[in-house]
């Protein structure tokens, strides 16, 4: 089952859609070696995609933080449960099992739920954050342009 980005998965902010992307590569990418049967590559894809994850939870909970996200310790948490459960999948590869079907079809459930039900409730959050955060960008611009005008420098 592959995954199609379609505009419904979109949050709106560009650098989580990116990264939201590569993720449905990652699993599209599994799904393209389970077909080839290729134990290595497959291997190599889960842990790509468990190492990609992890950094991009890592990314996403430090906007919410910084956006103030009054929910922002029950969606780590929501992360932290998914990591446990990847982990254990991993560990079972390890073992020997062959997880790449059961483990594709739990990440694309996962990830399309996750985006337009977890993650689409801190968007208003942190897009209101960033634009302040441009906001004062522009205006210490303005000032430092006006202070060199002024003064000379």
């Amino acid at each position: 089952m592959t995954i199609t980005w379609s505009h419904e998965l979109d949050t709106g902010i560009d650098v989580i859609d990116q990264q939201h992307r590569r993720i449905v590569d990652f699993i599209n990418d599994l799904e393209a070696a389970q077909v080839m049967k290729d134990k290595k590559k497959i291997r190599e894809v889960i842990n790509d995609c468990v190492d990609y994850t992890l950094s991009h939870f890592a990314f996403e909970e430090s906007l919410q933080e910084e956006a103030g996200y009054q929910y922002c310790k029950p969606h780590k948490k929501v992360h932290e449960l998914f990591t446990r459960k990847v982990a254990e999948y991993q560990e079972r590869m390890q073992l020997g099992d062959d997880v790449s079907e059961e483990l594709h079809a739990m990440l694309a459930r996962w990830l399309v739920n996750h985006i337009k039900r977890d993650d689409a409730d801190y968007v208003g959050a942190v897009k209101a954050n960033m634009q302040g955060v441009i906001k004062e960008k522009e205006e210490k611009q303005e000032t430092a342009g006006w202070f060199r005008r002024f003064f000379g420098r």
